[in-house]
């Protein structure tokens, strides 16, 4: 039995819900989101103790790939009412000397060393705030911002010499010691 998920989800007040067959849609103060699951699993809503609820169910509990797909279609589902009323965000740190960042409409406009500037569409449902080197991105599918947050962050990986690029806020990257002269030389 997965544990995972075997849990209910409980719907909290101001979501709204809807399941159609392996479909679940979820409507939030924050947006709209959208899941087609796996044919393993199949969700239903139930009235429990405490309110509305999500349970999610396996026609074969003793099988590996079910018991797989029931953990993740749980976690999907839990991610998009996550989404919906509180959001996800991911932190960009832009470090090197005359590196920059600008907002222009739904356009980043990322200067990062190239003999061009570099322009990336922000793409719907994702906003994206910039204060000095810090882009911080938004949204409520937590794949879609954390895709584009990887996305930014390959345009300029971070370099282990003097750390110059596009990193995670939260990221520590691992110097490396450049260069040395050997003595007598």
């Amino acid at each position: 039995m997965s544990r995972v998920g075997k849990k209910p989800i409980l719907i909290p007040s101001g979501v709204d819900v809807t399941v159609h067959g392996k479909t679940v849609k979820v409507k939030g103060p924050k947006g709209e989101l959208l899941e087609e699951l796996n044919a393993a699993v199949t969700p239903s809503l139930v009235q429990g103790e405490e309110g509305q609820e999500v349970q999610f169910a396996v026609g074969h509990e003793d099988e590996k790939y079910d018991r797989a797909q029931w953990g993740t279609a749980r976690a999907l589902v839990a991610n998009m009412i996550e989404g919906v009323t509180e959001g996800f965000t991911k932190k960009l740190e832009i470090n090197g000397v005359g590196y920059r960042v600008n907002l222009q409409g739904h356009t980043l406009v990322l200067n990062v060393g190239f003999s061009h500037d570099v322009r990336v569409e922000l793409p719907a449902g994702i906003t994206a705030v910039v204060e000095a080197n810090l882009i911080t991105i938004s949204g409520a599918n937590k794949h879609d911002v954390g895709s584009f947050a990887d996305g930014l962050r390959k345009i300029r990986k971070p370099e282990p010499y003097k750390g110059k690029g596009i990193k995670y806020a939260e990221e520590t990257i691992r110097r490396k010691a450049g260069k040395t002269q050997k003595a007598g030389e």
